[in-house]
């Protein structure tokens, strides 16, 4: 039995594919332990370490609000600073190190993101899977790169000191290290855009909520009148007039609201629409006439399983590219911000042009980037890493002080 050491950060989107496949790989007879956000501890069935409260949470997600600013007025050295992001960055490291197994532990994180999956690799010589729930954060490797070498070099590089580890003078070059790099999006998809590098493996899209859960009261009535879904995932880093141009866009017709965050919800609603703070994607989209969304990979996929008409206003992070390549493959309709008050002609068109099931090609196994992500992570148990990290004194010390810290800090 392998241990399975899983980091990743974010929302449901970024969450939830790595619930379901540490699930998986648990199922298949490893041991598996996730780190991530507290709120996320009841939402699966693993060992799960928490990085930060709720409470921490919450503000954190607030503040990725600002990021949206494309003034560039909230640098990123002030968001980590403000949320405590390198602390953070310690404390996963540190959890890392306490639960390898020598010999018999993989390390697997959220690509970009858990830099902590990385660093500990260097420090224990474990091997090291990166995951990618979307394109873009492949493609933007370059731009953080370059932003860990500048704005938040300094920082970086007293972390790493504090762990005992050189600092990084080629952030291009680290960032493509990993062992093993997962894509969890199909080739037609990566063909219909930039092209992932050769080393990635992609396994297939991962819809994050597999799981049959119930609807909540009011949603089998609401649903009765095939409303359009408007949904703007689970996180706050969106643009402020989402959801407004979305209601708009659905003037006249029934529509069903979801949005986690009720002082997002504009005020007063439409008549003929409906609010949950979330609902089953799995069990609504095929009960849907039309789904309205920001662009994110797992409601996008969940879509097109459903065979459900899209419009996606996109703005921010990945969304612009995931729907630059829906409407290249002609799967959905795409607006840009300055665009936003065509919605309701999209939405027109795209109901007009009804069923997309048959149109996404090679078909879609929501289960498929699950699977197989399962099962090149659990080839890399036992193996050597390519270049095993030959540990000066100072380095060696470090681990050993933070291992015995970790030993004394357990329950």
């Amino acid at each position: 039995m392998t241990r399975i050491l899983m980091v990743t950060h974010g929302t449901d989107g970024d969450v939830l594919p790595f619930v379901r496949l540490g699930e998986r790989l648990r199922s298949d007879g490893h041991e598996v332990t996730l780190i991530s956000h507290e709120p996320y501890r009841d939402r699966c069935d693993l060992d799960f370490i928490p990085i930060d409260t709720a409470e921490e949470f919450a503000r954190h997600q607030a503040d990725t609000a600002h990021l949206m600013d494309t003034r560039g007025e909230s640098s990123w050295l002030g968001f980590y600073l403000r949320n405590g992001l390198f602390e953070q960055l310690l404390l996963e490291t540190r959890a890392l190190t306490a639960a390898h197994r020598p010999g018999d532990t993989v390390l697997v994180g959220r690509h970009t993101s858990a830099v902590s999956v990385r660093f500990a690799a260097e420090l224990l010589g474990a091997p090291a899977a990166w995951v990618s729930v979307s394109p873009i954060q492949v493609m933007s490797a370059r731009l953080a790169a370059h932003m860990y070498g500048t704005e938040l070099a300094d920082r970086f590089t007293e972390t790493r000191a504090r762990l005992g580890l050189p600092p990084i003078t080629d952030w291009q070059r680290w960032f493509a290290g990993a062992d093993l790099d997962i894509g969890l999006w199909p080739d037609w998809f990566d063909q219909a855009g930039a092209r992932a590098p050769a080393r990635f493996r992609l396994t297939g899209f991962a819809v994050p909520d597999e799981a049959d859960e119930d609807l909540p009261d009011g949603a089998d009535e609401a649903l009765v009148e095939r409303p359009v879904l408007i949904s703007g995932g689970t996180g706050r880093m969106l643009n402020p007039r989402f959801y407004r141009a979305a209601l708009d866009g659905c003037a006249g017709r029934p529509a069903l609201l979801v949005v986690p965050h009720e002082d997002l919800v504009p005020r007063p609603l439409p008549p003929g629409t409906t609010w949950f703070p979330r609902l089953p994607f799995r069990r609504v989209m095929p009960r849907v006439s039309a789904v309205v969304h920001h662009g994110g990979i797992g409601t996008l996929t969940r879509a097109l399983a459903a065979g459900t008409p899209q419009v996606v206003l996109a703005d921010g992070a990945d969304r612009p590219d995931n729907a630059a390549r829906l409407a290249r493959l002609g799967l959905a309709a795409w607006l840009p911000p300055a665009r936003w008050g065509e919605t309701a002609a999209a939405l027109a068109d795209v109901l007009a042009d009804g069923d997309l099931t048959g149109r996404v090609p090679a078909g879609l196994d929501p289960s498929a980037g699950i699977a197989g992500a399962a099962e090149l992570i659990a080839k890399l148990s036992g193996q050597a890493r390519r270049t095993r990290p030959e540990l000066t004194p100072h380095q060696l010390l470090a681990l050993r002080r933070h291992l015995s810290s970790a030993k004394r800090d357990r329950p």
